[in-house]
């Protein structure tokens, strides 16, 4: 059940070997394992993408692509989770990470007000910017390592159910 409903998500290999980002891997990407889908390698990408979504860098998919390269992890699930983060979820993910790290560092929350700006993000970088990186940090590890166990439970769960399933006929 979990591998059905993960294929019907999943866009087509040859799609995503072309995509223009992704080409700069060349035969890297040729590799079968990377398109393999058992539960080995779907856990692994889920914990590669939900760890660069949090991440706060650009190209993010690139870089979750060439953590699921040499860790040989579906490659497609590990560039799709990364768009978690997109433009409508960015702001409360991100700002829950620089709570997530003014806990951490134990310093008190600065009010700011985004800017969209070179001279704000450069003035930040000083000010919320230890936080946020440390927080983004902190979250992007929990959610990798959340991601991989559940997954990883998920999957045996709809193993074992489709036993269940199958023995009862």
């Amino acid at each position: 059940m979990a591998k059905k409903t993960i294929q019907r998500f999943l866009p087509d290999h040859n799609k995503v070997k072309e995509h223009k980002y992704l080409r700069i891997f060349g035969r890297l990407l040729h590799d079968a394992n990377l398109w393999h889908l058992n539960r080995r390698s779907a856990r692994g990408a889920f914990a590669v993408g939900l760890f660069f979504a949090f991440i706060p860098v650009p190209f993010q998919m690139v870089l979750a692509a060439a953590l699921a390269i040499p860790f040989r992890v579906n490659l497609p699930i590990s560039v799709a989770t990364v768009w978690i983060t997109n433009p409508l979820t960015m702001p409360p993910i991100f700002y829950c990470s620089y709570i997530v790290g003014t806990i951490a560092l134990a310093q008190p929350q600065q009010h700011f007000q985004f800017e969209p700006s070179w001279q704000w993000f450069i003035d930040s970088l000083t000010t919320i910017g230890p936080a946020f990186l440390v927080g983004s940090f902190i979250c992007a590890t929990a959610a990798a390592i959340i991601g991989y166990f559940g997954t990883d439970m998920l999957w045996k769960r709809s193993v074992r159910k489709a036993w269940i399933h199958r023995h009862k006929k």
